[in-house]
């Protein structure tokens, strides 16, 4: 094993150690659940842990693997999934005392899928009220290890603040306009939003179904690959799932990247962004650029009425996800989330409709736009994480006024391109930045591969925050 402690081992540096049988999963297992019990009481990433679960597939997995049957490089691997994977048997609540009773009596596709994979679930983490912006009053919220008062990114925050905080190996989030970005750039991980319908969504609770993306959060590209390569593939039970295998995800992982056309427009990087976080974008392509990738001028269309149309889709799609709930036991859910299904309970059809013409357009652009490029570079965020307050993040649903947050995001949800946020510096205050490659639809082998070169050339991968 590398000289890394146990907790902030890659998955790949671990699988080749539990393979070889120089560690064990129970051990293994354990050493993480003393982790997260000294720990997490300061963090809040966990919602549930399900500590005899995971001691029991730790002891599945180490007998499998003693008698020769290893199962591949999640076996035995101890990761953890946000609060919306029904897991059977264990409270599945999404953020909301709404669902606090909820016990499904079935997994969700991506658990099972983990469980065939041999790896070993510690538990499920904590999110945003739905999977939106705020938090409920009675949830606690996760906290950013890079510092207590920092944003850590909605929704997928308790992903995010797990796999940065070593408090698992890997993780899964969800991306219905950021939620697996954001978390990934604010704590300083690797985050893949798949491609749409690559990975189901069956026994996923909802927050707008046409938009919403399950995929990894983990600490290096590699390792997503092999996360994701688990949980990807059609399914039956999900009629909006993709036919066929799911591509190789780490097919051709240590190839070149020469002749790769990386797509650039500098006012979309730079315009209302961060200084530091550009340039570090700017100096991310130049590394990719020095490994032989060709850099293609590109111009993206404004992104602001496509937030704005993403607000009206979002909103109404969560208002149809929570009809059980809503408005039959609307005063139960938080001030912020509350607003938001009020809000989607207002939008007409017509509203809808002319949302979804806006959709459209936006699909239409970008695919001129990735016409004679194979990636599009950018950031993941405006801004490294900023300063925010407990009372901010549960307050309620302000306005529409700043609709430029979604503009390295949003997009990628209308037309459902796969995605993967690195970490790619350091501000002036020692907080991490992230760089966002976006690619064709099923092309995750290919942005896997360039994270990958980008690491062999970088070293902000191996940063960790102050645990």
């Amino acid at each position: 094993m590398s000289g890394s402690p146990l907790y902030f081992l890659t998955i790949t540096e671990l699988a080749g150690s539990i393979r070889e049988k120089q560690v064990s999963p129970v051990a293994v297992t354990e050493a993480m659940l003393s982790r997260i019990e000294a720990l997490d009481g300061r963090y809040n990433s966990y919602a549930t842990v399900m500590a005899d679960h995971a001691m029991e597939s730790a002891q599945r997995a180490e007998n499998e693997i003693a008698a020769g049957r290893y199962l591949g490089p999640l076996h035995g691997v101890p990761v953890a999934v946000k609060d919306l994977c029904f897991t059977r048997g264990v409270p599945t609540m999404g953020g909301t005392p709404v669902l606090s009773g909820h016990i499904p009596d079935f997994d969700a596709t991506v658990i099972s899928k983990l469980a065939s994979a041999g790896a070993v679930l510690l538990g499920k983490l904590n999110l945003t009220e739905g999977a939106m912006a705020g938090y409920h009053p009675d949830f606690p919220i996760p906290v950013n290890p890079w510092g207590p008062d920092l944003w850590t990114g909605v929704s997928s925050s308790g992903s995010g603040v797990a796999t940065a905080a070593g408090l698992c190996f890997g993780s899964l989030g969800s991306d219905t306009g950021g939620s697996i970005r954001f978390p990934a750039a604010s704590c300083g991980i690797v985050g893949i939003k798949p491609t749409w319908g690559l990975v189901s969504r069956y026994g996923v609770l909802a927050l707008a179904k046409s938009m919403d993306h399950v995929g990894p959060m983990t600490r290096s590209a590699a390792d997503a690959g092999i996360m994701l390569q688990a949980i990807a593939g059609h399914d039956a039970n999900d009629p909006t799932s993709l036919p066929g295998p799911a591509p190789d995800m780490l097919s051709g992982l240590e190839e070149s990247v020469r002749g790769v056309r990386i797509g650039l427009d500098r006012r979309y990087v730079e315009e209302n962004v961060d200084g530091g976080l550009s340039a570090a974008v700017l100096a991310g392509i130049g590394v990719m650029e020095g490994l032989g990738a060709e850099i293609v001028q590109v111009n993206l269309p404004e992104t602001r009425e496509y937030t704005k149309a993403w607000n009206l889709l979002c909103s109404a799609e969560a208002a149809d996800a929570h009809r059980a709930t809503y408005p039959s036991r609307r005063e139960e859910y938080g001030p912020w989330f509350r607003g938001w299904l009020d809000k989607g309970s207002e939008v007409t059809g017509a509203d809808y409709a002319r949302a979804n013409n806006v959709r459209a357009e936006c699909n239409g652009s970008l695919r001129r736009v990735f016409e004679n490029i194979d990636v599009l570079a950018c950031p993941s965020t405006m801004a490294p994480p900023g300063r925010v307050t407990r009372e901010q993040l549960r307050a309620p649903m302000g306005g529409d006024d700043d609709l430029k947050w979604g503009r390295f995001t949003v997009p990628f949800n209308f037309n459902g391109a796969p995605t993967i946020s690195l970490p790619c510096g350091q501000n002036s205050e020692g907080l991490p930045l992230s760089i966002q490659f976006v690619g064709k639809h099923l092309s995750e082998p290919l942005l896997i591969r360039m994270g990958h070169a980008y690491e062999q050339e970088t070293d902000w991968h191996n940063m960790r925050p102050p645990v």
